[in-house]
């Protein structure tokens, strides 16, 4: 591979990361996904984060790439060099015995949370709550638009509006927060077609339903433990089942995006 000594790790395994880590991957790079002992990604489908909980993942039927659990930083580098995405369940960055070429900060918390410029040669990060040029290197543009996907290589993406992209001319209908704290259960799958008013689980003792029509697109993993107002279920109103099997154009662009500010900054002198 072109770029086999260069180790990416990716923080994050929601799905904008994974389309990042998918696009960095396709273009020779080793990538290392870090996330959480309990993912909170929504759509599990199309997430390496799901690797934690399953052991591996294949995301993308038209472009397959599998990411599989490795249990050290050791191993994840070594998984990572062949030939499949690495996942290590790992809250911050990890020694990995190696030097790390590229750092993308993937979490979308919508503020930097402990992103420095000393993490990496290159570090990149994803949204809103970052600067470039102070606490990353460059930043992707998150926000649907003329601008989603584009590198910001001198301050800040769109602020957050605290509302979801619009899909079929719905936006803050189609996500389905938690009505209260518990634990997630659920009494739907992924990729079932739902009517408004249905139920579709349960956080603790309250009951989980949607408002609109629609196809469930993501749901969070069952047995998470939510606080209240957490994002957890996903109903697109477009109805179409197999959305849930493949990346986002959203997804794809912003992955885009990282691949290239990563090509970008090895051209330069």
């Amino acid at each position: 591979m072109l770029f086999s000594d260069r180790l990416v790790v990716i923080r994050g395994g929601g799905d904008l990361a994974t389309g990042a880590a998918h696009a960095i991957h396709g273009a020779g790079f080793p990538v290392v996904v870090l996330e959480l002992a309990q993912p909170l990604a929504i759509r599990r489908r199309v997430a390496f984060a799901s690797a934690v909980l399953d052991g591996d993942v294949v995301v993308d039927a038209t472009d397959p790439v599998i990411a599989r659990l490795a249990g050290t930083p050791e191993e994840a580098a070594t998984r990572a060099r062949n030939g499949s995405v690495a996942v290590l369940v790992a809250p911050e960055i990890p020694d990995f015995g190696e030097p790390i070429s590229v750092v993308v900060d993937a979490r979308l918390a919508k503020r930097n949370i402990d992103t420095t410029m000393d993490q990496a040669p290159l570090v990149v990060a994803l949204g809103p709550g970052f600067t470039a040029g102070e606490d990353c290197d460059a930043v992707i543009e998150t926000a649907r638009g003329h601008s989603l996907g584009r590198i910001i290589w001198r301050g800040t993406a769109l602020p957050n509006t605290g509302r979801p992209g619009s899909l079929g001319g719905v936006a803050a209908e189609r996500v389905v927060r938690a009505p209260a704290e518990g634990i997630v259960t659920w009494e739907v799958e992924i990729g079932d077609l739902v009517r408004a008013g249905a139920r579709l689980g349960t956080v603790g003792t309250a009951s989980v339903t949607t408002t609109i029509d629609g196809v469930v697109r993501g749901l969070i993993s069952p047995g998470i433990h939510a606080g209240d107002g957490l994002k957890i279920a996903d109903v697109d109103p477009r109805g179409d089942p197999t959305a849930c099997d493949n990346m986002s154009d959203k997804a794809r662009l912003v992955g885009a995006g990282v691949l290239q500010a990563i090509l970008t900054w090895l051209n330069r002198p």
